[in-house]
């Protein structure tokens, strides 16, 4: 997720997005978005405030997509949804599209309470647990050094250190088996079948699920209406082009569902105009890369070119932005190296200057 917008605001919705639906949930609220499926929205404790979660008719029970963070808040509110439940098991699975603790955070406890299965794909499953294994731990030096080539100061390293290792806090321990999610794998739930469609580029290996029956698409984070989702390169992959996977993503998606589904994102409103979206996405990221080349005249850090990218000021007094920022800088930069535009220079002073190829 990200509150970071395009400096040419290509975050916002055209006019051929649309929203049928007046107003969202109120937290502990539903809202039925097509038969069976109802919309509830979750707080959360970030910038980002809120979450969408969904659910859906599945036998006696509900499977849900998504569960919100680990938070009194949350627990609060779907204890208050389930309260008075006749089913034997009100909730029959938890899907969750990826491993951000917004949508996995609430996952453990949910699949604990109701003794029910979690599915998930394999690389975002496997991804979850290992950073969740990183709380407690002091940073470790590859990842001070990421960020020190990136040009970050020492008081922002510090601030890195301090703030390593809380990943797992909004998580709960996720259950020690799961049911792995697979692109092109088709699941039935209650009366319809859903088709999952992996997404990259904003995670490894997201997971939207799309019923052609019912012309719904729950996009996760993968296409949101109004703001662009966080494409970042992180320490544990310094040299990975995620962005080229976000490219590829946006061609697939556009391929794979038809434009009439109405879609359900993880943030925002319901919207139809999903092609149109995906145009709008494209587009807003080839300016930006644009401007990035136009930066590039000279050297730069990576810290030197959220001006290029960013409509919002980033600096070190907000640490989550100024991160969510450079491995958007780096991913934007890796995409122009692997492409042969670009060339990474490692200096003596430790950090990493960008330029032209000539």
């Amino acid at each position: 997720m990200t509150d970071l917008a395009r400096a040419d605001s290509s975050s916002g919705a055209p006019a051929s997005v649309s929203y049928p639906f007046a107003s969202p949930p109120v937290p502990g609220s539903a809202i039925e978005v097509a038969p069976g499926v109802q919309w509830i929205r979750m707080p959360l404790p970030y910038s980002l405030d809120h979450i969408n979660v969904w659910t859906i008719a599945d036998g006696d029970g509900l499977a849900i997509v998504d569960t919100g963070a680990r938070t009194d808040a949350a627990t609060a509110l779907w204890r208050r949804l389930f309260a008075g439940s006749r089913a034997p098991r009100p909730v029959t699975r938890v899907f969750v599209t990826h491993m951000h603790p917004d949508h996995v955070g609430m996952a453990g406890w949910l699949t604990r309470t109701f003794d029910c299965r979690l599915w998930m794909t394999r690389v975002e499953y496997l991804n979850c647990r290992v950073a969740a294994s990183d709380s407690g731990r002091e940073a470790p030096d590859d990842g001070v050094d990421f960020y020190r080539r990136a040009g970050w100061s020492s008081a922002a390293i510090e601030l890195y250190r301090a703030r390593f290792g809380r990943f797992g806090q909004h998580i709960h321990a996720l259950p020690d088996s799961f049911r792995r999610l697979q692109d092109g794998q088709e699941i039935a739930i209650g009366e319809h079948v859903w088709r999952v469609i992996v997404g990259t580029g904003h995670s490894p290996e997201h997971a939207c699920l799309y019923c052609p029956a019912l012309k719904l698409l729950i996009s996760g984070d993968q296409v949101l209406p109004r703001i662009s989702s966080n494409v970042s390169v992180y320490p544990l992959e310094p040299h990975a082009d995620p962005m080229a996977d976000w490219y590829a993503s946006i061609d697939k998606l556009k391929q794979q569902v038809p434009d009439d589904v109405l879609v359900l994102p993880a943030h925002n409103d319901c919207f139809r105009g999903l092609h149109a979206r995906l145009d709008r996405l494209r587009r807003g990221q080839d300016r930006s890369l644009d401007r990035l080349r136009e930066t590039l005249g000279e050297p730069r850090r990576a810290v030197d070119v959220f001006g290029a990218l960013f409509a919002r000021h980033v600096g070190e007094e907000d640490m989550s932005r100024m991160s969510l920022a450079t491995g958007e800088s780096l991913a934007c930069l890796n995409y122009l190296i692997g492409r042969g535009e670009v060339r990474c220079e490692l200096r003596d002073d430790g950090i990493n200057w960008y330029s032209l190829v000539a």
